[in-house]
């Protein structure tokens, strides 16, 4: 047995992760979980938006799963997911979009794989406001480091999981060093991998082509702020945030998330659809060498996808949060 730290957030995260639980329980997968919390529930009972016994757990365990998290809105409280990104260095945040059927989109045939630099770029918190003369300074820190880690990490899946091909998406035109930097870590690395071709495209072009020909794309890899509209971009042609997963990976560590909000306005109500919690802790599985539980699960969820008298409201069913998982379990 793994003992697995179990993060559920706040607002309509300790529903869908219950629901998470209570699947995994019937498909008898070995792990414990040892349940901490962050977020502003958090912060309200015990005055810390991340508590030690937290980071304790991560460090012990050194694998999460982690439901929507809250952070409390006012000057001070940085983002949490950007604390433990930075603090572990879990510069790898990967997120597969691919059709499912049941799950009704534009297209049919998406099957893409998003690497993002996790804790650099925009996102590294350098920021400067000079309030006499109303300025604002972010600063974007792209390092070669960075770059290479990211790019590399991309490179492996490829080769490891047989994708046809990786694409850099940038903006070197304009952004002179911080582009070129990934380009030039890009035809580093891909030495490497000589199996594995890859190519490189402008960031507005890449989103165009995404929302146009999304087939095209296999495994993609950009920096932080690219990384975090694309990701976005790309669930949205497979259903939205709410049937995708998520990963935030470094060389320690692993934390794997439902990359959706907390959703406060329906805490409680048994309408969550826990599917994204649920992908996400089957990437885990995937990361642990649990292959054949993640696939008997990720069948079962399939079938119960298909059949919208067995979903959540937000995929066209009536279910509640507790139902669909109930269905799921019927399916295993």
């Amino acid at each position: 047995m793994t003992t697995v730290t179990l993060i559920p957030g706040d607002g309509i995260g300790p529903e869908i992760t219950e629901a998470v639980k209570a699947i995994f329980a019937a498909a008898q997968v070995p792990i414990t979980w040892e349940e901490e919390n962050a977020g502003q529930t958090t912060f309200e009972s015990m005055g810390e938006l991340i508590p030690q016994s937290l980071l304790a757990s991560l460090e012990r365990n050194k694998i999460a799963l982690k439901g929507p998290i809250t952070t409390p809105v006012g000057k001070g409280f940085k983002s949490i997911n950007v604390q433990l990104r930075q603090k572990y260095d879990l510069y790898s945040n990967v997120r597969p979009a691919k059709t499912t059927a049941g799950v009704k989109t534009r297209f049919d045939n998406v099957d893409l794989v998003l690497f993002r630099e996790n804790t650099e770029g925009l996102y590294a918190g350098l920021e400067i406001y000079d309030e006499r003369l109303g300025i604002a300074d972010s600063i974007s820190r792209v390092t070669v480091e960075g770059c290479h880690k990211i790019v590399r990490a991309a490179f492996q899946y490829a080769a490891k999981q047989n994708r046809s091909k990786v694409t850099v998406a940038h903006k070197a035109n304009i952004l002179k060093n911080a582009g070129r930097l990934m380009l030039e870590a890009a035809a580093e690395v891909s030495k490497e991998f000589p199996s594995v071709p890859w190519e490189d495209k402008i960031i507005d072009n890449m989103c165009m082509q995404l929302v146009s020909k999304p087939e095209q794309f296999d495994v993609i890899v950009t920096t932080n702020l690219f990384g975090d509209i694309l990701s976005d971009l790309c669930a949205g042609l497979v259903g939205g945030l709410g049937v995708v997963s998520g990963a935030n990976i470094g060389d320690d560590m692993a934390i794997f998330e439902a990359v959706h909000g907390s959703a406060p306005d329906i805490a409680g109500q048994g309408l969550a659809n826990p599917t994204a919690l649920l992908r996400s802790a089957l990437m885990m599985l995937e990361h642990m060498g649990l292959h054949e539980h993640a696939s008997k699960i990720e069948k079962a969820l399939e079938k119960t996808l298909i059949d919208k008298n067995c979903c959540t409201r937000d995929l066209g069913g009536t279910a509640s949060t507790s139902e669909f998982a109930q269905h799921i379990i019927s399916n295993l």
